[in-house]
């Protein structure tokens, strides 16, 4: 499956990278808000731009995502499990 988008030719200058880079980072975004949406792993979001796991985790921190991201309930129900 392709997704193709229209974007105006100074968009790249405008966000001050090349064409490359700015077409690496709008599906770098668009794979990080689908894992912080929960509708892909970090595994499957790396794999859809063709990066890493390992890489892809480290970059979420230039979109403020968190790595990991448990409710309240959640974190005790690990803590509760690693202490025992």
């Amino acid at each position: 499956m392709q997704i193709l988008v229209e974007v105006p030719a100074h968009m790249p200058d405008a966000a001050q990278c090349s064409p490359q880079q700015f077409m690496q980072d709008a599906k770098l975004a668009m794979a990080v808000k689908l894992f912080e949406m929960k509708r892909l792993s970090s595994g499957m979001a790396a794999s859809l731009i063709g990066m890493s796991r390992v890489q892809f985790l480290s970059e979420l921190h230039r979109f403020n995502v968190p790595m990991i991201d448990l409710d309240q309930h959640e974190l005790a129900q690990d803590l509760l499990f690693t202490v025992e």
